[in-house]
């Protein structure tokens, strides 16, 4: 056999292989679209099955007691390779239960006799503070003394003589009367100091002589206090009275 025979065929390059799986695949792809198509590829079905929702309330089931510990083996001599024990499982943790409430317990009665309670006693009244003792009255004052009695003096005495006033004659025949009232001030012996007319008569003659009667001619009682003769004025009237 000559050498060019058993030649083996050249391989196919790198960029041609790619082209045919790329050219591949587009060909798959486009059968595919062409089956839909036709609808030879039906998308399928969706069943929409309806779920029941049940709900049960679950009442808790009471955790069960605890197992009791195993008793404790006797002891054994100690072999000389103890394998080591399997830990237990751990079981899981019962979910709390709520505590009862404690119900409120009575309390009996005490059984010895109840003393009555004697009720308290008011309390004292407070001292009530005396009265302060009220002041003292001032003394009353003596009462003043009585005032002196005073006695006006007086001409009316029968023993004291005085002479009537002179009528003037031309009064007279002018027919001039009236009164006239004349203030004099008496000593203590009874005697006029001062004499001035306190009430004419209307006519001058008249008053004139009326003043020189009284003051130089006539004497008079004094006036006394506390029977004590002291000067006073007085007032002597004199009438002139046509007859």
């Amino acid at each position: 056999m000559s050498s060019a025979s058993l030649t083996p065929p050249p391989a196919m390059s790198l960029p041609g292989r790619h082209t045919v799986v790329v050219g591949s695949v587009l060909l798959m792809h486009g059968v595919a679209l062409w089956a839909l198509h036709q609808g030879l590829l039906r998308p399928p079905v969706e069943l929409i099955v309806p779920a029941q929702v049940l709900a049960e309330f679950i009442t808790p089931q009471p955790a069960p007691p605890p197992p009791a510990p195993p008793p404790p083996e006797p002891s054994k001599p100690t072999p000389a390779a103890v394998k080591p024990a399997p830990r237990p499982t751990p079981r899981p943790r019962p979910a709390p239960q709520p505590q009862p409430q404690p119900l409120a317990v009575q309390q009996a009665a005490p059984s010895a006799p109840v003393m009555p309670i004697a009720p308290p006693e008011p309390p004292a009244p407070a001292p009530v503070a005396a009265p302060a003792p009220a002041p003292a009255a001032p003394p009353t004052p003596p009462a003043p003394p009585a005032p002196p009695a005073v006695v006006q003096p007086s001409s009316n005495a029968a023993y004291l003589n005085n002479p009537k006033p002179a009528y003037p004659a031309m009064s007279k025949r002018l027919g001039e009367s009236g009164r006239v009232v004349v203030r004099v001030l008496i000593g203590p012996d009874g005697r006029a100091q001062q004499a001035h007319i306190q009430r004419s008569s209307g006519y001058e003659r008249l008053d004139q002589v009326a003043l020189e009667t009284a003051r130089d001619r006539w004497r008079y009682v004094p006036g006394t206090r506390g029977g004590v003769p002291e000067a006073m004025w007085f007032n002597v009237p004199i009438n002139f009275v046509l007859e």
